[in-house]
């Protein structure tokens, strides 16, 4: 790849909107090729200045609560009100199934055909720290390429809430009605996380335990420490099978930007996250080395054997190996 050329090029078909530029863009930044990830570096930073406009929703809920109904029907309800989106997802445990949005991409027929929306898989990264930042690079170049609402996936368990509530304005937690035992199972550090909950499927039938479901939603919120203290986590009922209630749930996510606006915690928490995505980007850089390099990968090996052995401490063997990368 001639970097000279080819960056400012590409960078300037991303600013024009070319659908072919912003996927080919996002293929660079997935790659691990040591002069694909120079290239990719260059070209996110060309691009910074015309990054950070958009608003950024992270999706969570359980396989089953309805992810990609929702998505599909607020996308074509933002679409409908002059927006244009993007949808990625974060995704761990794409390397062994290829992971789920690929899938998805059906149940969002109506999205996936828009001329204004753009719906984009993980990255197969291997870690979910490598995910996560490579999905955060590729929300930049959405918001580069004129995407003002991105839509940020997350599969519903492990870690993968905390990284997308890490790169995302708004963390909607989705829910099934019936709370009862699903109350009882859900993680508390979700809820914790979480910046609305909402209860799908109150459609037919399921309206009056979906009522109750965000009852006892409510309920427990009273106990738990919201994440702001200039905004407390509404719960609401909607179906993304019928559209009833995505025009609400879209509002409060525009309320709470007018809250965190005024208080001058969005400017805050937006700054937080790109240090955050900094020490994780620098922790990547080091266990890159660590795997990059034969040499220190086999004093690497000889110094797990050592703790496993028991004849080194873990602390003096942090030590040894930070040693090795000077």
């Amino acid at each position: 790849m001639n970097r000279p050329l080819a960056i400012p090029g590409l960078a300037a078909d991303i600013r024009a909107g070319r659908r072919a530029a912003l996927a080919r863009a996002i293929t660079l930044i997935e790659s691990r090729r040591a002069d694909h990830e120079a290239a990719a570096r260059e070209l996110v930073q060309e691009l910074l200045p015309a990054t950070g406009a958009a608003i950024r929703v992270g999706i969570t809920g359980s396989p089953g609560v309805g992810k990609s109904t929702t998505i599909d029907a607020l996308g074509m309800y933002l679409i409908e009100h002059g927006h244009s989106i993007a949808v990625l997802a974060v995704d761990p445990s794409s390397v062994r199934s290829g992971g789920s949005i690929l899938g998805d991409k059906t149940r969002m027929a109506r999205l996936s055909a828009a001329e204004a929306a753009y719906i984009r898989p993980s990255p197969a990264a291997g870690t979910l720290g490598g995910v996560a930042a490579k999905t955060r690079e590729a929300m930049l170049l959405c918001e580069a390429a004129g995407f003002d609402v991105v839509l940020v996936e997350t599969v519903g368990t492990g870690q993968s809430e905390t990284a997308v509530c890490d790169m995302t304005d708004f963390f909607l937690a989705l829910m099934l009605p019936g709370a009862g035992d699903e109350l009882q199972g859900i993680k508390k550090g979700i809820v914790e996380l979480a910046d609305m909950i909402a209860v799908n499927k109150a459609d037919g039938d399921n309206v009056g335990r979906a009522n109750r479901a965000a009852a006892e939603y409510r309920s427990a919120l009273r106990i738990l420490s919201p994440r702001s203290e200039h905004w407390h986590p509404p719960v609401l009922t909607y179906s993304g099978l019928t559209g009833s209630g995505i025009d609400t749930l879209w509002q409060k996510v525009l309320d709470h930007r007018a809250a965190m606006n005024a208080s001058g915690e969005f400017a805050q928490r937006r700054s937080q996250q790109q240090v955050k995505w900094m020490w994780s980007m620098f922790e990547d850089r080091f266990k890159a080395r660590l795997r990059g390099d034969a040499a220190i990968r086999a004093k690497v090996k000889a110094t797990e054997a050592a703790v496993a052995g028991g004849r080194i401490t873990p602390a003096l063997a942090a030590d040894q190996i930070a040693e090795l990368l000077r």
